[in-house]
């Protein structure tokens, strides 16, 4: 005999894993962001390779995270990046050879070239522009970085360089040359947050504005007499 709509009885769905819901979440979160944190990634490092390394721990860091407690997942998943990346940069087995010189030179011009830049791309670019300088603070003394920031990322002339560093102009073409050497080695030095946040500030600024003022002064504030 045919069941009456009142004796047809609702079976239940399927019972889902706990934490499912939560997961599909996470992972639809991270996949929204991902193409975007692969870009700060690259563009910090500059290697494919090493940018998908970067994001895919950033995913399992993500697993492992209490979500609930993140207000904005996107912002955490950029730090997130960020952090992970620079840690890469300035870590004993990351070889940077030529990628340093040729992305300052980008940055500046992009910076400079950006009048109404989006958030989204004014985070990745600072946050380009914080990789780079803190491989350069770590690596070079502060002649050789003042001399290779000023010369490859603004393009001042040697005779410029020279009179910033009261030497003279081979002088200042043997410094630069130095400095491109020097950070194809491993070794670092310890680089003070505060510093490397005056500096990033600094040279941001001088890529948007052209005014190279404090950006000079930070980076000479007690001239070099000689070559080192």
């Amino acid at each position: 005999m045919p069941a009456t709509a009142s004796q047809t009885t609702t079976r239940p769905a399927p019972a889902r894993p706990a934490g499912h819901d939560d997961m599909d979440t996470a992972l639809g979160t991270f996949l929204a962001e991902r193409t975007r944190l692969f870009r700060i990634a690259y563009r910090i490092l500059g290697d494919v390779t090493g940018a998908e390394d970067v994001v895919q721990e950033v995913w399992l860091r993500w697993q492992l995270t209490d979500r609930a407690a993140v207000e904005n997942p996107a912002a955490f998943l950029v730090t997130a990046t960020t952090r992970l990346a620079i840690n890469v940069v300035r870590s004993a087995r990351h070889r940077r050879e030529v990628p340093v010189e040729l992305r300052l030179a980008e940055l500046g011009d992009r910076a400079a070239s950006d009048s109404a830049p989006s958030v989204e791309h004014s985070v990745e670019q600072s946050v380009a522009i914080e990789g780079a300088l803190a491989l350069l603070m770590a690596r070079l003394t502060p002649d050789r970085l003042a001399a290779y920031v000023l010369r490859k990322g603004f393009g001042y002339a040697y005779a410029e360089l020279a009179a910033l560093l009261r030497i003279s102009a081979p002088n200042a073409r043997v410094v630069v040359h130095r400095a491109q050497a020097r950070l194809e080695s491993a070794r670092e030095h310890p680089v003070p947050a505060d510093s490397h946040r005056r500096l990033t500030a600094a040279f941001r600024t001088a890529a948007h504005t052209g005014n190279l003022d404090t950006l000079v002064e930070l980076l000479t504030p007690h001239p070099v007499e000689q070559a080192a």
